[in-house]
Parts: C-alpha cells; structure tokens; sequence
C-alpha cells in the first residue's frame, strides 16, 4: 500500500524555519490513506508470519480496511471484534498471554488474513548506525570475528528477525518501507542481520528461557537527530542547533533535492499509469541525516507495538566539531521522546559507549563518549563500555560479541531485574588528599588493572591543565591519584583520547568507562 504524498519540503531545507515549520506541519497530520480505497482487510508488514509478540501485557492489533467493515481477530483461544473507522483504521486489543507457542491468528473482514507460526516471547528494538546495522556476515570493508563459525551455530528457532528497511519521511509514516517479512534465525537468515542485535537476542534467550524477537531499523552514518521526532526536537530550544549541519549540507545540496522531487513526482506519475520508474543512480549526500526523517520512516510504524525495551549503539557521527557538543542534550531527549511516544515511560533503554578508534582530526568522541555517560541519570538505562574492544584502524570493530554480550548483561540486570554485575566501573565523585585526589566507583567490586600500572589518569589544578597521574594506587573501590607537579589537584579524567588504550576493570572483568569531572554529573 502506498503513502499519502504530503508536500515536497524542498523549498525550506536551507533554513531552520521553514525545515522546523513545515516538516512539523507534515508530523502533526500523521496521515495515511490506507483505508480510503481499501476493498480487503490489510495489516502492518511488521505483523506477519515468524513475528514475536511481547508477552504479559494486552496485545495491540492494528490495520486498515474499508470504511465501517466488521473486524474480527483471532489468536491461540482469544477474539475481539471491531469496525473500521471513516479513515479505514481498525485496531483490537487481546487479553496478554505468556511466553510459548506457536499459535495462529486470523485477522477477518470481508477478506481474511491468517498468521501462521506466531510465537509469544520478549520483542526488543534494534537502533543506531553503522555498528548496529552491520550484519555477522560482514561487509566488503569490514568482519565479524569468527564469522562463519557464529553463523553455522546460529540455529535458533526461538529467536525471530525483522530487518527494517532503510526509509526517511518528512512526516510520520503509517507502515513501514518494506519487502522482506520476519524470518527465523538460521544460518541463511542470520548472515545479513545485525550482529550485535543476533549476539544480544541469542544472550537473551539463553538467560531468560523466552522466545525473543529483534526488530533491526538502523542505517548507517546517520546522526542521533534524524532518529528523535521533530516534536522531540522543536519542544527544546536548546536542541534548534541540531538543524545546524543538515542545513549546511541542503545549501550545498540543494539543486540535488530539487531534482530529486521532480523525479520522485515522474516516478509516481508513472506508477499511476502502471508503468515502470525509470532507473535512478543516487548518492544522497545526506540520505538519513534530515532531523526526524528515520524517526518519521523507521520508528514511528513501531509505535503501536508493544515492546520489552531498545538497544541502541550510535553516536560516531554525531562526534564533529557542531555536532558533539548538543549530544549531551540531544541523546537524554531522544530515550525520553521514545518512550514517550511508545507511552512506556520506563522503557529499558539500554546503549554503547563508543569504542576506541583513532579518529580522524577535529572529531570530539571523548565529549560523545561523556555525553553517554550523562545519559545513565535516567531511570531504567544501562550502558555497555566498549572502550576496550575497538580497534584503532577502523570505526568498525571486529568483536561484536562482547558488545552484544554486554547489553545483555545490562537487559537481565535493568528490564529483567536479575542480581548480576552488569557495568564496569563508574565514576561516582572525588575527595580531596594531600597532594593528591581520590577517585570512587561504583560497580568496583574486584577493581583491578590487566597489568600492574593503571594508565589513562589526568589531573588538573584551578587552572584545569591536565597532566599524566604519575602515582594511581587502587584501594579497594577507590583510586588515589597524584602528579608532584600538581600541588592540589582538583579535577580528574580517564581515557579521554580517541583511542586510549585502557586496563582497569571490576571483578567481572567489566571495563570502567572513560569520564571527566569538569562539569561533572554525579551518577548512581
């Protein structure tokens, strides 16, 4: 089925008043004409044959069909019945069922649908860039290790996959962009999907004893503004900035836009007349970067899901020089526009610290790496530090296995409630010695270095020049700190490089996050 064609946007991109005004306009409308000519019942193509349904709470069944038609689900022993309204909507909500299955649902109006091989289970969302959406079978630049041992073993048929395909939207979009269904996880399934997602849902599966279904919407190289809603966005001044670097590149881009409209309105003229759209070569310079457009495209067709909680591994292209220093604002108010949109106000939401990598000249990961770190005072999150599995010669590491392991851990601690260590150690606050500053952890148990000195300390004075630690003593769940240079050392960071090569861990063998105190935020 195909969207309603709203407007083409084309002739604001170049500032933020237009690009705000209009792309908010386009939201506000959330319109979709499924229904207005619809002759058979039609359900969203995230429903479907292999789908997870999340288990313990009311099941939300949605689709379109003709004006006033009679509705009826059915799945396993459970019914509900409903009319579709004037716009061609209809949705049912079932009583919440436990983990098991498969079951069967039927979906009848005038026409039927049935869904076959449904399973109940925990369904988890996906997101990010790059290192999200890279699959276990690699690509032409960049492996998994252990590739193909992984995905020979990858037999699962608990775990089910759903792989978003790439869509951005100047308004909210009804369904999604797609052609490809759930599939089950197999070895031939398994190869194109996201490795961190497969590795999570495979530690999560194995823990809780559920099936698990992971729905995969990334897109790579796009910044965290195209993925908060442009209501998120505009109800913050703070946040206008974030239109700053797609405004550049629409003024440099701008010719390409305008061709781009012109064609997309020859390619729906040619649909109208059932004929084929002509062949198209395109490099969107800015594909996926617009504020709101992968929220519009990717997220917003989830809404009506319910979900067990987000996974979420992004920020290394929001590490420029205009981009980074917003991150610690951007990211908080993109998990708090999420759950607010999916109305799960506690909604696990659980992401990756960036790993290290020698990252070109100009780049800010240390401030987005800190920015993560803020982001821990909400409620309900977690985060997986990487800083010690990356790789200094590409952006892209090889070991998504301890990445998926890790928010793993964090999902069975933070949304499963179970008693395990889940994070490696935080930095908590400072206290003030003789010639020297001590620095306390949580999640310190076991505290130790890999080897026997403990790199990556910096202190300042009032005059915030940072010198190497030359002593770091750990003592129990705190480390003292000093630099003879350093009369009175006030501040402290850690592992604040692009690439800083990092030992000290708790007794799980968790990595302690990176951090600064200059303008500190006290964490639990």
């Amino acid at each position: 089925m195909e969207m309603l064609r709203l407007p083409s946007l084309a002739g604001g991109l170049t500032t933020h008043t237009n690009n705000v005004l209009h792309a908010a306009a386009l939201g506000a409308l959330t319109v979709s004409c499924m229904g207005v000519a619809q002759t058979s019942v039609v359900l969203p193509k995230v429903l479907g044959d292999h789908m997870v349904i999340q288990r313990d709470r009311p099941i939300h069944i949605w689709g379109w069909a003709a004006q006033g038609e009679d509705i009826v689900v059915k799945l396993d022993r459970a019914q509900s019945a409903t009319r579709a309204d004037q716009a061609g909507n209809w949705a049912v909500d079932l009583p919440p069922m436990k983990a098991g299955g498969p079951f069967q649902m039927t979906v009848k109006g005038t026409s039927q649908i049935q869904v076959d091989d449904i399973l109940i289970g925990d369904l988890w969302i996906a997101s990010g860039q790059s290192n999200m959406e890279m699959p276990l079978g690699g690509t032409p630049d960049a492996k998994v290790n252990n590739a193909e041992q992984e995905i020979q073993a990858a037999s699962h048929p608990e775990i089910r996959l759903l792989h978003v395909e790439r869509a951005a939207s100047t308004y909210p979009m009804a369904d999604l962009h797609q052609k490809r269904g759930w599939t089950v996880c197999s070895p031939e399934t398994v190869r194109n999907f996201s490795a961190v997602a497969y590795f999570f849902g495979r530690g999560i599966a194995a823990s809780e004893k559920v099936p698990i279904g992971l729905i995969d919407s990334s897109w790579g190289g796009t910044p965290a503004e195209a993925w908060i809603s442009l209501s998120g966005l505009t109800s913050n001044a703070a946040l206008i900035s974030a239109f700053d670097e797609f405004n550049n590149l629409a003024a440099i881009h701008g010719q390409d836009v305008l061709r781009w409209d012109r064609e997309n309105a020859e390619d729906d003229q040619a649909k109208s007349l059932g004929q084929p759209a002509p062949a198209r070569t395109r490099s969107y310079a800015f594909d996926g970067a617009g504020p709101g457009t992968l929220f519009n495209g990717m997220i917003s067709p989830l809404l009506p899901l319910r979900v067990r909680g987000v996974i979420w591994y992004q920020g290394e292209q929001n590490t420029t020089p205009l981009r980074a220093p917003i991150y610690e604002r951007l990211f908080p108010a993109m998990i708090q526009d999420w759950r607010k949109k999916w109305k799960q106000e506690d909604m696990p939401f659980l992401f990756v610290q960036l790993a290290n990598w020698s990252a070109h000249t100009g780049q800010r990961w240390p401030i987005v790496r800190e920015a993560q770190r803020h982001a821990l005072s909400l409620a309900n999150t977690a985060m997986a530090v990487t800083i010690d599995v990356g790789d200094s010669n590409t952006v892209h590491p090889g070991d998504k296995q301890s990445v998926g392991h890790r928010l793993a851990l964090a999902a069975r601690a933070v949304a499963y409630r179970e008693p395990i260590e889940f994070s490696g150690p935080l930095f908590a606050e400072t206290s003030l010695e003789p010639r020297a500053l001590r620095v306390w952890f949580h999640h310190a148990d076991g505290m130790h270095t890999a080897v026997t000195d403990v790199p990556g300390f910096e202190l300042a004075g009032d005059d915030q020049v940072f010198l190497p630690a030359t002593e770091a003593r750990i003592e129990g769940e705190s480390i003292l700190l000093s630099n003879p240079a350093i009369a009175k050392p006030i501040y402290v960071r850690y592992g604040w490089e692009d690439d800083p090569k990092l030992n000290l861990y708790n007794a799980d063998n968790l990595p302690a996050s990176p951090f600064s105190t200059v303008d500190r935020l006290k964490l639990r």
